[in-house]
């Protein structure tokens, strides 16, 4: 089976399109249709259904999807290893990160990476640390820089660089922040402002409350930290950040027998072969907890 056969295939599948499995792996879309045309004529049978404008899996492009997913990625995994033997620390890397550790934490690092391995390309992409860490999963990126997740399950291999500490902030003006301790429980009388449903932070935040979880009263939510920062700070609630952040702009309220804690690290999958490349820079990442 022709494997940019296989290739094209997964682009179109997971694009959902043609056109746009055509501009995502730089070919014309009459070169995509002739690919996909050649696979179906050779494994004798359509893999996709077009209705209208819209394409679908047909029963057989379901199952050859997470089979040709496999393949291609066990051959990248013998790619890089036959690559490692050299020793060179070429070839592109593929790395995740949220934008709060991109920001605040990974600068020296990728500096230093860049200016030792310049002959490395670096493709850096920016997402929610959950959506980064299914990215692993499926084996679209080589590693990720994020907020790790509470529980970690295969195929993921975590690694915690740094402890990051979240205080409970609140604006200059606002009523908790001429208290110097409260109780846990008060904050549910004032509007919250946290990171969006699903992510690692918001449920870490959550889970420090234990029963009292679900009588927040969450106002507003954006996974952008920033943003959460600039919120609290004119007013609009409290929320919880991480210490690094914290500014004259904020209050910190001090909770008794609170503490809110994450953990950032390295996030891998447990059965591929890091490149050269990868390996080099979370060397020069373990670097920074020295």
């Amino acid at each position: 089976m022709d494997i940019s056969a296989l290739q094209v295939f997964l682009a179109v599948a997971e694009a959902g399109s043609f056109t746009r499995a055509a501009e995502r792996i730089y070919l014309t879309q009459p070169a995509i249709s002739k690919r996909i045309a050649a696979l179906e004529s050779e494994i004798g049978t359509r893999l996709f259904d077009r209705i209208g404008r819209g394409i679908h899996l047909t029963p057989a492009g379901e199952a050859l999807l997470s089979r040709a997913r496999t393949v291609l990625q066990e051959l990248e995994d013998v790619k890089r290893g036959i690559t490692n033997l050299s020793g060179t620390i070429t070839g592109e890397l593929h790395v995740a990160t949220s934008h709060h550790i991109g920001l605040h934490r990974l600068p020296g690092p990728l500096k230093r990476f860049h200016d030792t391995y310049p002959q490395v390309r670096l493709n850096l992409q920016f997402m929610d640390s959950e959506k980064a860490c299914q990215a692993i999963a499926k084996g679209d990126i080589e590693l990720a820089v994020v907020t790790l997740p509470t529980i970690t399950s295969a195929p993921l291999k975590t690694e915690t660089i740094w402890d990051d500490p979240l205080d409970i902030v609140v604006s200059p003006g606002h009523p908790l922040a001429q208290e110097r301790r409260v109780k846990l429980e008060i904050l549910l009388d004032y509007p919250a402002i946290l990171p969006g449903p699903g992510t690692y932070t918001r449920e870490i935040i959550l889970n420090a409350f234990g029963s009292l979880r679900d009588r927040i009263q969450i106002g507003m939510a954006t996974n952008y930290l920033e943003v959460l920062k600039m919120l609290a700070a004119i007013g609009l609630g409290w929320s919880a950040l991480p210490r690094t952040m914290i500014d004259e702009g904020l209050k910190v309220v001090q909770i008794e027998k609170g503490v809110i804690r994450r953990e950032l690290g390295i996030v891998t999958h447990e059965k591929r072969t890091l490149s050269n490349a990868g390996a080099a820079l979370i060397r020069i990442i373990r670097d920074t907890r020295k």
